[in-house]
């Protein structure tokens, strides 16, 4: 049955297209973008009236937590929490149990998606075996088994040469890999940003300096193999400024923030709600400026969300002994769109760093609204309010420190491969 979605306002970056069209959807495919009145009959008739119509949100940080955590989230909580936020497409990061460092665990990944998974998914492998820095998986193989890049995200690449050769691989088979900049020694025994504000909460801090010199390890070690190097969760002024000077040497980096970084400060932290324990670390004012203005001047390329789903029974601890990590992809876009508010960017540019950007990095055919493109959308009515409900959420983690604030831009509904997902 061919759908026609009407009277909305469709923004898509890839064509340089903004303006009122109605979009036709047949099967699994967008079949074309039509005048106001102009399209061809269909079957079911979706009124995008007060909307926009965008191409379906790509989140390249996504924790689905299965294998082995199921708990805390499955792919089918998690894909469904996804399209509940207006993504049609997640990456899913590898340190699950096991670590997802073999074919099975990425043939296991994609098979569990095809059968119960809500959207799009497409998993990230682990770069070292069980994420310990010895020894490279079979990259390759990987690969082959349907993995589009790597990282030992939730675990630092400890191990420079093991870095640098990943990166010589990177380059030979045009992968990313996505490096979470950590310095275990400094960051040890750490809960939040060091600081003024940790000092009078009386919480052990992670210096800024634990993300930052990694940051400028990795950087060098993408110059000298002239791989492709992705920085995940940039989170202070000083990466910030490592990854535009990098930028501007000519040096393949690019590098993603999430809405946390841009929406809170560690001054939050003060009423130790343990939603608010995430690594890296909330950071202060100063760093949230510089994280809005690299988006705003492109150092930072990509919005993602980082989505870290936990049981309850993980974060209703004392706040050393909590677990890190947001729940994310339920408000990602609202608190997102909160940036054009405030004129830091356009509706255009949110919708590339949080779509069309994330595809391009990943190498994936998504983020488009082009004829014959997989018909993934997302229709949000912009000006909508809502409260933030985390026990609304689909995902079945509900850590969300945004809990009871006020949001504007409300998913309508979200098509993901032509299936039609809405909530009254």
């Amino acid at each position: 049955m061919n759908i026609l979605i009407k009277n909305g306002r469709v923004i898509d970056p890839s064509q340089n297209i903004d303006g009122y069209k109605d979009v036709l959807i047949k099967g699994r495919k967008i079949q074309g973008l039509y005048t106001k009145g102009k399209a061809p009959d269909a079957g079911k008739i979706i009124d995008a009236s007060n909307c926009i119509v965008i191409p379906g949100l790509v989140d390249m940080h996504t924790h689905l937590r299965e294998p082995g955590f199921e708990y805390k989230e499955t792919i089918k909580t998690g894909t469904m929490a996804a399209v509940k936020g207006g993504f049609t497409t997640v990456c899913c990061m590898p340190n699950t149990k096991p670590v997802n460092d073999t074919i099975a665990v990425t043939e296991f990944i994609l098979e569990r998606s095809l059968k119960e998974g809500s959207c799009s998914v497409y998993p990230i492998g682990a770069i070292t075996i069980s994420q310990k820095s010895e020894a490279l998986t079979e990259l390759e193989a990987m690969i082959k088994a349907g993995c589009i890049a790597f990282s030992d995200d939730g675990m630092p690449v400890t191990n420079s040469v093991m870095m640098r050769r990943a990166l010589e691989y990177s380059k030979i088979f045009k992968v990313p890999i996505i490096s979470h900049c950590e310095d275990l020694n400094l960051s040890e025994g750490g809960v939040m940003n060091e600081g003024f504000v940790s000092t009078i909460v009386g919480l052990q801090g992670i210096p800024k300096a634990a993300e930052e010199t990694m940051v400028a390890r990795d950087l060098s070690l993408c110059e000298l193999t002239g791989g492709r190097l992705h920085i995940a969760h940039v989170s202070t002024e000083g990466s910030v400024k490592l990854i535009r000077n990098a930028k501007s040497r000519g040096i393949n980096v690019t590098a993603e923030t999430c809405p946390h970084y841009f929406s809170l400060t560690d001054e939050a932290v003060i009423s130790y709600d343990t939603n608010l324990k995430v690594n890296p670390p909330i950071r202060t004012a100063h760093d949230v400026e510089a994280i809005k203005e690299g988006l705003k001047d492109g150092t930072i390329d990509v919005i993602a969300t980082d989505h870290a789903p936990h049981h309850i029974d993980d974060k209703n601890k004392e706040f050393d002994a909590a677990a890190f990590g947001i729940s994310g992809l339920e408000t990602a876009f609202a608190l997102s769109l909160h940036l054009v508010e405030q004129g830091t960017m356009d509706l255009n540019q949110l919708i590339m760093k949080i779509s069309i950007t994330p595809s391009k990095i990943m190498g994936i055919n998504k983020g488009t609204l082009s004829i014959d493109a997989d018909a993934d959308i997302t229709i949000i009515n912009p000006e909508n309010k809502f409260i933030v409900d985390p026990s609304k959420f689909a995902s079945k983690g509900k850590n969300s420190p945004f809990n009871k604030w006020q949001l504007k831009g409300t998913v309508e509904k979200t098509v993901s491969m032509g299936k039609v997902f809405e909530w009254k």
